[in-house]
């Protein structure tokens, strides 16, 4: 019965949260396709618990231990399309890829290694980002559309540590660990678009979760605001800023324990819109 509330719950949550669109399309686009660069301060931290040597595996912070970057430049692509007079259909995708290699200043446990200080360890950290939502509009006009949204935020993410190692007590020479995840979560929403000026529109939106799926308990906030220009009637440009908080714990096969990210920055993109 648990279960099936949990699953209720997020088709719930999933039929509300896709009304918020996944760009920054202007007021009355029926269609559009939208390119940009994203430049976050990015904050991430994760933990793996061996399921086969009972170790504490503590949270390890990837920026401040592994010195993995915590600015990096990703590319965005995101698009939707108006079907009928209220409802909108829209994604997004883009993707965090880093690597780095230090000697460690304190001693690290991932899945069933430690790590000994001084270690020279080589760690990457990459997600993909998946984003469909469907929403609709509660408000429309001719200068703004306020709606609410369901949708599906995806992220696949992949952490790996490669260095040399102990299991157990034992030095192990090398030892490269590797985990992948893919966690697929619901998000309700709301979301804002108005025309300030005949060429100008601001759009603003939010998406948040926190409830749990079989063996995934998730928590995320998702917020955005941006400017767009058409300096021709289907092209224009456009500035963002985008803050996302996010939290997922884990309890399978692959992957037991917590990854936490949060990364906030600007962006700027190009638009193509038709109506």
């Amino acid at each position: 019965m648990r279960r099936r509330s949990r699953l209720f719950c997020c088709g719930a949550a999933a039929l509300v949260s896709a009304a918020t669109p996944a760009s920054a399309q202007a007021v009355g686009d029926k269609v559009w396709l939208e390119a940009g660069a994203y430049w976050p301060d990015v904050d991430s931290h994760v933990r793996v618990q061996s399921k086969v040597i009972p170790l504490p595996a503590a949270e390890i912070d990837l920026e401040g231990d592994l010195a993995l970057e915590d600015r990096q430049t990703l590319a965005s692509v995101s698009g939707g399309i108006r079907i009928g007079p209220r409802l909108v259909v829209a994604a997004d995708y883009y993707a965090l890829k880093r690597n780095a290699t230090r000697s460690i200043e304190r001693e690290i446990v991932f899945d069933d290694v430690r790590y000994p200080v001084g270690v020279s360890v080589t760690s990457g950290f990459d997600s993909d980002i998946y984003r469909l939502t469907v929403g609709y509009d509660f408000v429309r006009s001719d200068k703004a559309e306020i709606g609410a949204a369901i949708g599906l935020h995806a992220t696949r993410f992949e952490v790996s540590i490669s260095g040399a190692g102990r299991i157990g007590n034992v030095s192990a020479g090398t030892q490269v660990r590797r985990r992948r995840i893919f966690a697929p979560m619901p998000t309700v929403g709301l979301f804002a678009h108005a025309r300030l000026l005949p060429r100008v529109s601001a759009t603003a939106r939010v998406d948040y979760m926190a409830l749990g799926i079989d063996d995934y308990r998730g928590r995320l906030i998702n917020s955005q605001a941006a400017l767009s220009y058409r300096f021709v009637e289907n092209v224009g440009i456009g500035v963002m800023y985008r803050y996302v908080d996010y939290r997922v714990d884990a309890d399978k096969a692959r992957w037991e324990g917590r990854l936490r990210y949060r990364f906030h920055g600007p962006a700027a993109f190009l638009q193509i819109g038709f109506r």
